[in-house]
């Protein structure tokens, strides 16, 4: 039974939207999805009609060929969706609510859910801890840049939203709990933002955005976001933050003296990863650039919050230690300034209330701050390549042309 559309990985560069099947409460085989999985049924679960489902850099690591991705696995982690079918063992999620999904998948019985720790649940993916939609290596559980999408453990993972008229009405900011509002803030907590705090956010991409909003949040005196995109840098400037071009500048410490006074901040979020390039106007590919950086300029006794994603297996990487995820960090430099590192997928299950309650009472515009941009599920190929390219904007697909602009 086919009656889904999806966004589906086609090799190095290239998307396309395909007929797939239609959800079913059972996991069945198919690309990416590892045997040990195929053929689980999940009675705990839901079919969701998609609402909203966005585009995320980490998929575009993906697309770029960066990752050991197979063609087929169906795209998107970032998910909200009206419940339209309902599992046997599912207890307290009811058909029409409407719901955000995280994108850690998590079962809520291993001894890491029950100390909130589901970015690393132990049962959900055979391969290692932890474990996300339409993601490589993570189970193979189907993405949801899709028109309908299964999930899972419905009762411990899924955020209802209260009121669903209103919930619409605050959609653009909404759609941003499944990750990247919570992927931000869990930077600038992990980081050890507080009010009063000078933080440097490394990325002025939509997880960068998020972060430097999060750090406002949580009262910080100045927000310095550093990138070499000059469209970025100028959304970052717009609610806010000072900025850093680190292509026309890259003496980055030079330009945090020049803001604050010293070449120094409290502490330091890396929303790049593993694709991180060089400072200067020619500068390449160099995988540790922002890890070394922000040990350089964040103070003695700081903390650094990585949420940018890091890899195992990167077959488009320059020598052999980076395709296995072994790069060139001053690791030395960290522990002579006594840093604190906090890596990771964020724990969505966390965060998502509490943000949740922000956005409905006008206490966060995270939609404003990522320049959030709908697009159709048909359009989805060009906006990969669109932001591929660098663009501003946080891609929110509407498969079924339900958001109001």
């Amino acid at each position: 039974m086919a009656d889904n559309r999806a966004v589906v990985y086609k090799g190095p560069g290239k998307v396309a939207v395909e007929d797939i099947r239609y959800p079913e409460l059972i996991l069945r085989d198919g690309p990416g999805v590892n045997p040990l999985n195929v053929g689980r049924k999940c009675d705990h679960g839901v079919i969701l009609k998609v609402v909203t489902t966005n585009i995320c850099g980490s998929d575009q690591h993906m697309v770029r060929g960066r990752t050991t991705a197979p063609s087929g696995l169906v795209l998107g982690h970032e998910i909200t969706g009206e419940v339209i079918e309902v599992g046997r063992d599912v207890e307290f999620i009811k058909k029409g609510d409407l719901v955000s999904v995280p994108f850690n998948i998590a079962c809520g019985r291993c001894r890491s859910c029950k100390e909130q720790n589901t970015h690393v649940c132990e049962n959900v993916n055979p391969d290692r801890p932890g474990s996300a939609y339409g993601y490589v290596d993570m189970g193979g559980w189907v993405g949801g840049q899709s028109e309908y999408v299964m999930v899972p453990y419905a009762d411990f993972q899924l955020l209802k939203f209260p009121d669903k008229e209103q919930a619409m009405e605050k959609i653009l900011d909404l759609t941003m709990l499944s990750d990247i509002f919570p992927t931000g803030y869990h930077g600038a907590v992990s980081a050890g933002v507080k009010p009063g705090s000078t933080v440097y956010v490394a990325g002025a991409g939509p997880v960068g955005l998020a972060a430097a909003h999060s750090a406002q949040l949580l009262g910080a005196a100045v927000v310095i976001v550093g990138d070499l995109n000059t469209a970025r840098l100028a959304q970052a400037k717009s609610f806010g933050c000072e900025t850093v071009n680190l292509r026309e500048y890259p003496n980055l410490g030079e330009q945090i003296e020049q803001i604050l006074g010293v070449p120094e901040v409290d502490c330091a979020i890396d929303c790049v990863g593993f694709e991180a390039h060089g400072h200067g106007a020619l500068a390449g590919e160099a995988p540790a650039t922002v890890l070394n950086t922000i040990m350089e300029v964040t103070r003695a006794g700081g903390k650094l919050g990585i949420p940018g994603l890091y890899v195992t297996g990167d077959p488009g990487a320059l020598d052999e230690d980076a395709k296995v995820g072994t790069l060139k960090v001053r690791l030395g430099l960290g522990w002579a300034k006594a840093h604190t590192f906090v890596t990771g997928q964020t724990p969505v299950m966390r965060y998502h209330r509490d943000l949740m309650m922000a956005i409905l009472n006008g206490k966060a515009q995270i939609a404003k701050a990522v320049n959030a941009t709908v697009i159709s599920l048909d359009q989805a190929p060009s906006a990969y390549a669109e932001f591929d390219g660098g663009a501003s904007k946080k891609f929110v697909i509407d498969p079924h042309h339900s958001v109001k602009c």
